[in-house]
């Protein structure tokens, strides 16, 4: 699953055939990917989006596990264009019913952070530090394009996401986060409720993001490009190893 029809193009391609379905203002494409069942859908921007995404994947589609991949925007100073995050808990920043409850808390559940598991994380951290040791990760990438946007080693990083319908785009927002949520690698628009879905139907998943920008006033410079010939081709690759038979 990818939040825009961009993240989802390349890995389409991976699919020798696929049926499609359209419902919900959304089409679903179900193939196979390395000889594996699968569905590639995008889900739209925001929780909400993503939310009813992942709802219609387990009751229309029967799906046994949920990849999302991704962009979001640096919150860490340690990240830079091109990293990778692989997100180990999930939480809404815009999230807050105090004094009801304490900030952030989500209701009902009792808990503000929601945490992938420890073997999706294993499997993805394995396929993409394999990719990043060899290279192949940046293969077929213009250099043309690695140099505009100053990629050339990128980097693995487990942890903390923050999710919110707000797009980052100057640097108060970035640091007001940061400040509060000082364990934030990065921030985007749909990964605490996707986690948040998938924890209270126990489906296994994996959130997968590469940072497009730095969350600060230069956001929005370049984003439709860095996605359609960056993050996209990340995302197939990505994919294409993590499902890799053994």
């Amino acid at each position: 699953m990818g939040a825009m029809l961009e993240e989802i193009s390349d890995v389409l391609l991976l699919m020798s055939e696929y049926e499609e379905r359209t419902m919900g203002m959304r089409t679903y494409y179900s193939g196979k990917i390395n000889d594996i069942e699968a569905v590639v859908v995008f889900s739209r921007w925001g929780k909400v989006a993503a939310a009813t995404t992942v709802s219609a994947l387990i009751h229309e589609f029967e799906i046994t596990e949920l990849i999302f991949t991704g962009v979001a925007g640096a919150i860490n100073p340690k990240l830079k264009i091109g990293d990778i995050v692989l997100g180990k808990r999930f939480i809404q920043h815009d999230l807050d019913a105090r004094p009801l409850m304490p900030q952030y808390e989500i209701p009902l559940l009792g808990k503000a952070f929601l945490e992938s598991d420890d073997t999706q994380l294993e499997v993805a951290s394995k396929a993409i530090n394999k990719m990043i040791d060899d290279k192949s990760l940046l293969q077929g990438i213009a250099p043309e394009l690695l140099e505009k946007f100053n990629i050339t080693n990128p980097k693995l990083f487990t942890g903390d996401i923050a999710s919110g319908d707000l797009f980052f785009s100057n640097s108060q927002q970035r640091n007001t986060l940061h400040s509060q949520l000082p364990s934030i690698l990065c921030v985007e628009m749909e990964g605490a409720a996707v986690a948040q879905v998938c924890l209270e139907y126990q489906l296994p998943f994996t959130i997968i993001r590469t940072i497009s920008d730095t969350a600060d006033d230069n956001s929005s410079i370049d984003f439709p490009l860095f996605i359609k010939d960056i993050s996209s081709h990340y995302s197939a690759q990505i994919i294409r190893n993590i499902l890799l038979k053994s």
